[in-house]
């Protein structure tokens, strides 16, 4: 009995529990709706736009729609490569004969004599075949093997090309790239098929004066000047402005009227091509289409 005693004399008395406070319960306010942020870069085109429709006296007749094709986003990067793709997968090959500058009967004196030992006549002491002689073959010509064309997926090719023909309705890029217009003009120009009809440059130059586009090709035509370097030696002395691009349902009959004027391009929906629309890679180009080529584009 003792040894009970001692031991419950030992044990640690039992502290007393804190009282746990009572916290009233309030209701969450509901967080703050903050603003939400507009996301930087190009608009989204709307997809519901309204053109003039010009006759060839330069009056509007009426409004039309755009085809769903003008409204694509404009991608600059895809059209810089689609144009330099296109370019490279033009180049032909070229490079001299193998054996020009090598067809002498020539030898070396080797040394021991003081000169240098390049090939020389063997009737004579003039060097040659050597780079750098007189008549001698060139040190690194070019190769004809050399394959200079560039690859780009399909798909990219027709996006570019579409986004291309999206860029004409921009008033922006097309100022951009330097082209003169009427500011009252809604682009891209839109006029009525009898412009098809033309066949004389005279006609042409008066209905372009009409539609207010005149004053670009003027600055087409005074653009026109000399090539700096050694392309005046191979066919392409004088470099030309890019004007105004025509598209028509009919190119034979309204290439008689348009394909004397300086920089303008005369082409049909189907030959729409990445270079005619941004010419150098550069979008934006100044179109005029003729109302049944605008329905056309309906199909892309």
């Amino acid at each position: 009995m003792a040894e009970n005693e001692e031991i419950k004399k030992t044990k640690k008395p039992a502290t007393a529990k804190p009282k746990k406070r009572r916290v009233k319960k309030t209701a969450k306010k509901a967080p703050k709706k903050t603003p939400s942020k507009k996301k930087k870069g190009i608009k989204k085109p709307k997809k519901d736009v309204k053109v003039n429709l010009y006759s060839i006296d330069g009056k509007s007749k009426k409004k039309i729609r755009l085809p769903k094709v003008f409204f694509e986003e404009v991608r600059t990067d895809l059209i810089k490569r689609a144009v330099n793709a296109s370019r490279a997968n033009r180049r032909q090959p070229y490079g001299p004969n193998p054996m020009s500058g090598m067809r002498h009967a020539v030898s070396t004196w080797g040394k021991g004599r003081g000169v240098a030992r390049v090939q020389r006549f063997s009737q004579g002491r003039t060097g040659a075949e050597s780079p750098g002689n007189i008549g001698g073959r060139r040190a690194h010509p070019p190769t004809p093997d050399r394959n200079w064309s560039k690859k780009i997926n399909k798909k990219e090719r027709k996006k570019a090309r579409c986004s291309a023909l999206s860029a004409t309705k921009e008033r922006k890029l097309i100022l951009a790239r330097g082209h003169k217009f009427k500011k009252s003009l809604t682009m891209p120009l839109v006029v009525d098929n009898s412009l098809e009809k033309i066949t004389t440059a005279r006609e042409a130059v008066k209905t372009l004066k009409k539609l207010g586009v005149y004053e670009d090709l003027e600055r087409a035509k005074n653009g026109i000047h000399i090539r700096a370097g050694r392309g005046k030696m191979r066919g392409r002395k004088y470099r030309k402005p890019k004007s105004l691009l025509v598209v028509v349902t009919d190119k034979e009959k309204a290439l008689r009227g348009f394909r004397n004027i300086a920089g303008v391009d005369v082409t049909t929906p189907d030959r729409l091509d990445i270079e005619l629309l941004a010419p150098g890679g550069m979008p934006g180009r100044l179109c005029l289409f003729t109302e049944g080529a605008l329905k056309q584009l309906e199909r892309w």
